[in-house]
């Protein structure tokens, strides 16, 4: 599975529709995604297309015309795909893409509807329905697991977290040793850091990609609790535990931090899993979500300096969290394939 700042072909993602699933309403976070479609799209001064190409899930013309109209010129980006699904979380309902020289495949894992709290019509064939589209081949693993329970730098170490593998209700047959042998089977890393806990209130049961995240080979950012943080004690263990933990070379991690937002809660006064971590790294620009508190410039100006070669957007993800997530979440890239080389071809 390589990294995420390696070059892609394309992104997933889908348009936002479940009343069910937006306890305050669909207009904000449809916004909020085609603001994040927006700045992936990248179009330079001529109207043209610079960043990579979205791949669009839809249910019907409607849908399309809706998203259309809030993207304006940047749908010269990006293509539509009617199909049917659950909502936006592509990053775990997706497949999970990996190349070898030459070629995109695709790793097909179980899914239960994140521990059977949010089952949805259509969500349990999303993977093989992109993968058909896309024309990779790939395996389909006995196991449950979704995209945003790992992370990898492309070199061998892969993160994740026990509260989430180990937590009982998606794999309650499989221990560590178990999940390891199969993680690194399915994609390809050599060694996985665990974790322990994420945030409070968080959807998924502690999700790696609101707390900790690649940013070079062996190279990994985390966010430094705010005073007052009611995720204090969580944030400052992720922080301790990264800088003991080994790559898959053997030597340490080098941890960045940056801020973290604090305490943000929804229109109800429920505190939300609201983390800086949850950013998008596209070929030409990384989308951070932002939650209109004091340190989301900061945080923002953090993570640009993490990725100098790319322009860094922050876009309000405050009505998508209400949703359980932010733009990682509904996101999931596709690689490009590396060049096949003859001596990768012998």
């Amino acid at each position: 599975m390589p990294a995420e700042w390696a070059a892609h072909d394309a992104v997933w993602t889908a348009w936002p529709h479940d009343p069910d699933q937006w306890a305050e309403g669909l207009a904000a976070p449809r916004g909020a995604l085609m603001a994040m479609i927006r700045a992936i799209v990248d179009l330079d001064d001529r109207g043209a297309p610079r960043g990579e190409r979205v791949e669009l899930l839809v249910r019907h013309a409607d849908d399309e015309a809706a998203a259309r109209a809030l993207l304006g010129p940047a749908a010269a980006g990006v293509r539509f795909h009617p199909l049917r699904y659950g909502d936006i979380w592509l990053r775990d309902t997706g497949p999970i893409f990996v190349t070898r020289p030459g070629e995109v495949a695709a790793a097909r894992f179980g899914f239960d509807g994140w521990g059977g709290k949010y089952l949805m019509d259509g969500d349990p064939e999303v993977a093989a329905a992109v993968m058909t589209r896309v024309g990779a081949r790939g395996a389909a693993f006995d196991f449950v697991l979704e995209g945003g329970a790992i992370e990898v730098d492309g070199a061998g170490t892969l993160l994740t977290t026990r509260q989430c593998l180990l937590g009982g209700a998606r794999n309650p047959g499989l221990d560590q040793a178990a999940l390891e042998a199969r993680l690194r089977w399915a994609l390809g890393v050599r060694q996985v850091v665990w974790l322990d806990r994420g945030l409070a209130n968080d959807h998924t049961d502690g999700h790696i990609d609101t707390l900790a995240r690649f940013v070079a080979p062996g190279v990994v950012t985390c966010m430094a609790p705010a005073p007052g943080d009611p995720n204090h004690d969580a944030l400052d263990g992720i922080c301790r535990d990264l800088a003991a933990a080994r790559t898959a070379d053997g030597g340490r991690l080098e941890v960045v931090t940056v801020p973290s937002p604090g305490a943000v809660h929804d229109a109800a006064g429920q505190l939300m899993p609201a983390s800086y971590m949850n950013f998008y790294v596209a070929n030409t620009t990384v989308v951070v979500p932002t939650y209109g508190v004091a340190a989301d410039a900061a945080a923002v100006e953090a993570i640009a300096r993490l990725f100098p070669g790319r322009r860094t957007i922050g876009v309000d993800a405050k009505p998508v969290v209400v949703g359980g997530g932010a733009f990682h979440c509904a996101t999931q890239q596709q690689p490009r394939a590396p060049v096949a080389t003859a001596a990768a071809a012998g």
